[in-house]
This record gives structure tokens, C-alpha cells and sequence, in this order.
């Protein structure tokens, strides 16, 4: 796994072999980036990273200048993981938080620019994770959220949903 672009452009990030989590694909990170490089100003940015896993989306970010990254993970060794790998790079400016996703969206008071999540596939609730974002305005006036899910999910009719792109076997649907 590796950063694609950016100040930490071409950078490899070796999770230990006990992390769970399921990688965005190389493939399908650099297509989303390529993607969001056309329609976003990073330095402007503050973003919120859920299912954080290995960190890789953060430190995508995190590498092309956003603001501020605030990363969410529950499992410990991912959580840790994400802070060793944080602090060997110098980063200052990501924020990781250990907790469940859905009670840090109930309760968070903050409105992000992007918001990318990432929950594992099989999640049968994850539908639920649009709903509470939106009920809680967490996205700023022109913000957008980002879900990676698996061709199994179809949110082309939810109200927000604004778009779709599949990259191999990662789906992405964005939401403003």
C-alpha cells in the first residue's frame, strides 16, 4: 500500500499482518483521487475519515494538503497503527479517534468539507450511515460524502445521492 500523490507521494505504509481491515485498493484510491483533484481545493478542506482501517484514505489526504483529517477507527491496533504511522511521518494535523462510527456521527458537533467512509462491506446498517450525516447537517454548504461499499449497494435513490463510480470490485457513491 502506498501514498499516490502529494508531499508523501510514493511513501509505503506496511500495516502489520493482525490489522482486519480491508484496504481501499491502490487502483481504486488514485481513480477517486484523480476524480477529486478536478472539483475540490484540498488546502481548503477539513475532512472526517470513517472505518479508518490502515489510515491510507487520511494520509491521502493528509499528503495533498487538506487542513485538518479526523480519522475514526474502533479496533485498537488499527487505531494505533494509524498514530505510529502519523507520527513517522511528521503529520500534525490528523486527528484519530477511537470509536464506534455511528455513535462519534450522533454525537459530533463538527461540520466537514469531505466525508469518506468506509465501513465493511457486510455491514447490513450501512445505509444508515448517509442518514445520520445528513440529519446532523454534518457537511458543509457544498460538502460531500463519499462511500465506498460493494456492488450489493445501490443508494441512486436516496435523496442526496448524487453519483457513482466502480473501480474493479470498489464502489464509490457520493452524496452533497
Amino acid at each position: 500500500m502506498r501514498i499516490v500523490s502529494g508531499k508523501y507521494k510514493g511513501r509505503h505504509i506496511n500495516p502489520p499482518k493482525n490489522i482486519t481491515a480491508r484496504p481501499t485498493t491502490d487502483f481504486a484510491k488514485e481513480s477517486l483521487f484523480n476524480l477529486l483533484t478536478n472539483r475540490i481545493d484540498y488546502e481548503q478542506c477539513t475532512v472526517l475519515d470513517l472505518f479508518s482501517g490502515t489510515g491510507s484514505i487520511s494520509f491521502e489526504f493528509v499528503s495533498r494538503g487538506v487542513r485538518d483529517v479526523i480519522a475514526v477507527e474502533l479496533a485498537h491496533t488499527q487505531q494505533n497503527f494509524i498514530i505510529s504511522t502519523s507520527k513517522a511521518l511528521g503529520i500534525n494535523n490528523l486527528t484519530v479517534v477511537r470509536a464506534d462510527v455511528f455513535k462519534y456521527l450522533r454525537s459530533c458537533s463538527i461540520r466537514f468539507d469531505i466525508i469518506f467512509a468506509d465501513p465493511p462491506y457486510a455491514l447490513e446498517n450501512i445505509g444508515q450511515i448517509v442518514d445520520i450525516i445528513f440529519e446532523n447537517q454534518l457537511l458543509t454548504e457544498g460538502g460531500m460524502l463519499i462511500l465506498e461499499h460493494s456492488a450489493n449497494n445501490n443508494f441512486q435513490s436516496h435523496p442526496h445521492f448524487a453519483e457513482h463510480r466502480a473501480y474493479g470490485n470498489v464502489n464509490f457513491s457520493f452524496f452533497r
